[in-house]
């Protein structure tokens, strides 16, 4: 499932054919996906224009002239494709179709149907039920040390199920989780309560430098994810832990050897020897 890094590469990828254009004309190819399509889809969006294009969490937000907002999570294997005229045939994946002013078109490409689409009024959007419960951006300025050392008080859960809790930060998924813990060189099983004030201000640093590198290589590309334009990304040719289940540690002097365990149905890899 595409994370935080994913989600942003593709907004920024639709910001210069969605922001600022008028949806000239909206194509819904089926009843749903995840869940049902709301009412009347087509017409409400027909017309208007994206006046902003924002990411919550996971989630892409797109603004309309009307008072509403296009809610979207691409699920398992979502992608928002772009093409110019003359555009490819749609193929049988093509859920939801968007024709923009000035002759692009954007379209909604979910072969496992996981992926989600909701109009919501835009003044209460932060209150959807997919939102509400959200805690900090953690690239935002409500994600600090002070802030996740009071949301991880008390809990005696291990810190990476801590940290994939959306309500303690918003946005971050196994990949980034087991590579921030990397950095920050926190065991994944320590007790999230239980961490000191200086481990802490390291694992916030840690959380944002790993999130904004894979914003600038495009995200990860592992299985079915593109970016806006069709590319693949290439964060994982960074991946210190993820993945490299056996090789040797890249921390210099460290000499320790990847591992990998399952928490919560979840693979988790990590160093023994330079992670406490």
């Amino acid at each position: 499932m595409p994370e935080l890094p994913e989600v942003e590469t593709v907004r920024r990828g639709l910001l210069p054919v969605l922001e600022g254009r008028v949806i000239e004309r909206a194509e819904i190819r089926r009843e749903g996906l995840r869940w049902p399509f709301p009412p009347r889809m087509e017409a409400r969006l027909a017309g208007a224009r994206v006046t902003a294009l924002r990411r919550r969490s996971k989630y892409i937000l797109a603004d309309l002239s009307t008072g509403e907002t296009l809610l979207l999570h691409l699920g398992m294997s979502g992608r928002l494709l772009i093409s110019e005229p003359p555009h490819p045939p749609l193929t049988r994946h093509d859920h939801v179709v968007l024709d923009i002013e000035g002759g692009a078109r954007v379209a909604f490409n979910d072969a496992r149907r996981f992926g989600m689409m909701d109009l919501v009024a835009t003044e209460t959007a932060h209150e959807h039920r997919l939102l509400a419960s959200l805690g900090p951006e953690p690239l935002g300025n409500g994600f600090h040390e002070a802030g996740l050392a009071a949301a991880l008080a008390g809990r005696r859960t291990p810190i990476k199920s801590a940290l994939l809790d959306q309500r303690i930060v918003a946005g971050l998924g196994n990949i980034y989780v087991c590579e921030a813990l990397f950095r920050a060189a926190i065991h994944p099983g320590r007790q999230a309560g239980r961490i000191a004030a200086a481990r802490i201000a390291r694992l916030v640093r840690a959380i944002r430098d790993v999130l904004a590198e894979a914003i600038a290589a495009g995200g990860s590309t592992l299985s079915d994810y593109r970016q806006a334009d069709g590319e693949l990304g290439y964060f994982q040719h960074a991946f210190r832990v993820y993945g490299r289940a056996g090789a040797p540690c890249t921390r210099p002097g460290c000499g320790g050897t990847i591992r990998r365990i399952a928490q919560g149905g979840r693979s988790t890899f990590y160093c023994p020897q330079c992670q406490r």
